[in-house]
């Protein structure tokens, strides 16, 4: 039976604290710190984080290589400091003695395979400013370390105006309104484009000459586009990047729908082995044990089964290629004093996918989960809100502007992209994507989200699949037992991630544990007494060694989760 995640009992010890989290998009740092990542630190597997984003070139050719793809000297150089660090990438602040700056851009150790990501990421900008998409124009690229410079490298446009995540949470109504106006805009140009098949986008010279690949069109001066293989994040990550797998072009819904699954399948095959949830607070559930990968093997076999039936037959338009931005959240969008978009950057890891798996309200926007918004029925504050203690008032404001971001979202789509909105009012629209994305997905130790998908398609066959003696039958059959314990342990694991949420909301940390580095000793400390709180609440011996062994913040070993 699974329990409770024991972390929740010492929570309201240390609720209360309230602490921003800073973006790193215009942190600088010194010259010695050029090819170190200085922008923070990670409470947990700290020094695996930075080993990732240490990355040594030749800084005097770099900037050589910089200045000549303007077509200038590298004595023309007067600046050239770090300006931000992501996930994948470290950007670079060139400044010339004319004034002029631009931004170098290099990958990190971690980000595979370069050569692909980076030659895509290329294309596709090229590509969408041809279309009169806002994004940053490319002065010079090498998708290979094998320069002058010795790494891989992207020298592309400063962008004008305010980066979007620094002055998000300050607009009024008004504004937010007025941004997501511009940006479901920009996104019905986006969808209106025409591709011959999913995949991902490059230039035809920049791939190997015996890779699949399907010519698209227009052609610039720099070359023809093709479509070739997809760089979807879950497709080449860690280890998977060396499978021999098909990643496309895709020229049919089916293959699209199925690569994911079969390369995670290769990848099960030839290094899986039995591991305990990554997500360590989930362990409990499980009683400690690890789970096997060859269960889920299994799962996605029975996936593959139903993958034809995912596909909407009944409306062809649903299946057409589309290109959506691959993390459409505030830090990638930069506008202007009034608030008018100038452009969307990070384009990494894009892909072209039918329209019926790109169909989505962006993370940062919607709000699922929440009965007013998944309603879409238009939100209020409570009607006695100005007599509600000022915590709570925090909160209802809060749940207001995640609420009327997503209305507004949805509202606005309806009316400027009909396209996108009939596909998210599509049967099942999102359990649909919810399967395919579990399918695709990096195995962590999870056996239970996708068979817990699985087994709702199984339950609602008929409806996605036919009425009467249409449908054909549903090739899974669970029993009840298997299905009533399989929800639990998602309820479970649902807990337990919300646990985890808190958990780091309390200290103060951010994705992976990440902390602004001027605040890493602070929100170590709110970790050590999180700690000791769960510690001592232990009432036995052995859950507190449980605790010591699986403790959520600690630094643990991520090799077989690669």
């Amino acid at each position: 039976m699974p329990k409770r995640p024991r972390l929740s009992f010492c929570l309201s010890k240390t609720n209360g604290i309230k602490v921003r989290l800073f973006s790193t998009t215009h942190t600088k740092a010194s010259r010695s710190d050029l090819f170190d990542y200085t922008s923070g630190r990670w409470i947990y597997n700290d020094a695996l984080r930075h080993r990732e984003r240490r990355r040594i070139f030749n800084v005097p050719e770099l900037k050589r290589l910089a200045a000549s793809s303007i077509g200038q000297k590298e004595e023309d150089v007067v600046g050239f400091e770090k300006l931000a660090e992501g996930g994948f990438n470290r950007t670079f602040l060139v400044t010339m003695r004319d004034t002029f700056r631009f931004v170098a851009r290099i990958p990190y150790p971690v980000t595979q395979p370069k050569s692909l990501v980076i030659a895509s990421e290329v294309a596709t900008m090229d590509y969408l400013r041809a279309h009169d998409i806002p994004v940053p124009q490319v002065y010079g690229y090498s998708a290979t370390a094998d320069n002058p410079a010795e790494t891989e490298y992207i020298f592309m446009e400063l962008m004008p105006g305010h980066n979007l995540g620094d002055i998000w949470f300050d607009l009024t109504e008004k504004q937010r309104s007025r941004l997501l106006t511009q940006l479901v805009q920009v996104e019905s140009r986006l969808f209106a484009l025409r591709f011959p098949a999913s995949g991902s986008l490059y230039y035809c010279s920049d791939l190997p000459e015996h890779t699949k690949v399907i010519v698209a069109s227009p052609t610039t001066s720099a070359g023809r586009f093709c479509i070739g293989p997809e760089t979807s994040l879950g497709l080449v990550y860690g280890r998977r990047s060396s499978l021999q797998v098909d990643r496309g072009p895709y020229q049919d819904t089916l293959t699209a729908l199925t690569a994911g699954a079969k390369k995670e399948i290769a990848y099960l095959s030839q290094f899986g082995q039995p591991l305990q949830p990554f997500q360590r607070l989930r362990r409990e559930t499980y009683n400690y044990q690890p789970q096997s990968h060859l269960d889920h093997i299994a799962t996605l076999n029975q996936y593959l089964q139903i993958a034809p039936s995912l596909t909407p037959h009944n409306n062809p338009a649903l299946q057409r290629p589309v290109l959506r931005h691959p993390d459409l959240q505030p830090n990638n969008i930069f506008v202007t004093n009034e608030l008018e978009i100038t452009a969307l950057i990070d384009w990494q890891h894009t892909a072209i996918l039918p329209l019926f798996l790109q169909c989505a309200i962006p993370n940062s926007i919607q709000n699922y989960g929440d009965e007013i918004s998944e309603s879409l029925t238009e939100p209020t504050v409570p009607a006695n809100f100005n007599d509600l203690e000022p915590q709570e008032q925090y909160a209802q404001a809060d749940l207001f502007r995640k609420r009327q971001l997503h209305y507004l979202y949805v509202k606005m789509t309806s009316q400027m992209n009909t396209e996108h909105y009939d596909a998210l009012a599509h049967g099942f629209s999102t359990l649909r994507r919810r399967i395919f994305h579990h399918a695709s997905e990096p195995w962590e130790g999870d056996n239970v989200s996708l068979k817990s998908d699985l087994i709702t398609l199984s339950q609602k066959w008929t409806n996605i699949n036919g009425t009467g003696g249409n449908a054909p039958p549903c090739p899974l059959v669970y029993s009840d037992a298997e299905s009533t314990e399989c929800f639990r342990l998602a309820r479970a694991q649902a807990e337990a991630d919300e646990q985890f949420r808190l958990c780091r909301d309390v200290i103060g940390a951010g994705n992976e544990g990440w902390v602004h580095v001027d605040q890493y000793e602070e929100v170590k400390a709110r970790e050590r007494t999180l700690r000791r709180n769960a510690l001592d609440a232990a009432e036995t011996d052995q859950e507190r060694k449980e605790i010591e062994e699986n403790w959520i913040f600690d630094d643990f070993d991520e090799d077989g989760y690669m």
